[in-house]
């Protein structure tokens, strides 16, 4: 879920997309599918681990991880919805395409930023801190704390460039 949504965040990086030079259409289509990728694994996840504590009898949704990892789930969804608006901009009558882009691209790092909130959480969890010691530990921490910091400035540098472009 992770990568995915990393890698679909970068996709319009004007500095370190793979697809630099593709047309604005076939990033789109990339990152489509790689955040409906990430989206599946997520329900997939959620589906596994809600599984695994009915057979085991445990509670659901009880500690800030599930919380936080549901409404990220929830959250994704919603966005994916909202990517859709884009593709059929004239479903919403009153929004310009201008302002539809930029609430789902704010919108869509929040979501990332929850996502990553929802990982370091896991790595604070008992079963993860038992099974991942010492350095080990700071390096898979340092992990979503890195790529929130990229991703944010990506975001925010893709958003000067085009206004820049614009003017």
């Amino acid at each position: 879920f992770s990568f995915l949504m990393t890698e679909a965040l970068l996709v319009f990086s004007p500095e370190t997309s793979l697809l630099r030079s593709f047309s604005r259409k076939v990033k789109v289509r990339v990152h489509w599918v790689l955040q409906l990728l990430a989206l599946l694994c997520a329900l997939l996840g959620l589906a596994v681990i809600t599984y695994n504590k009915h057979l085991n009898g445990k509670a659901h949704f009880v500690t800030w991880h599930g919380l936080t990892g549901l409404l990220t789930v929830l959250y994704a969804g919603g966005q994916c919805a909202g990517g859709v608006l884009l593709i059929f901009p004239k479903l919403m009558k009153n929004w310009t395409l201008a302002k539809l882009k930029l609430y789902h691209a704010t919108s869509g790092l929040v979501g990332y930023l929850l996502g990553c909130a929802s990982l370091m959480l896991g790595m604070c969890s008992l079963w993860f801190t038992t099974s991942v010691t010492s350095v080990s530990w700071y390096l898979a921490m340092l992990c979503p704390l890195l790529t929130s910091l990229v991703i944010m400035n990506q975001v925010s540098n893709a958003y000067l460039y085009r206004k820049r472009s614009q003017h």
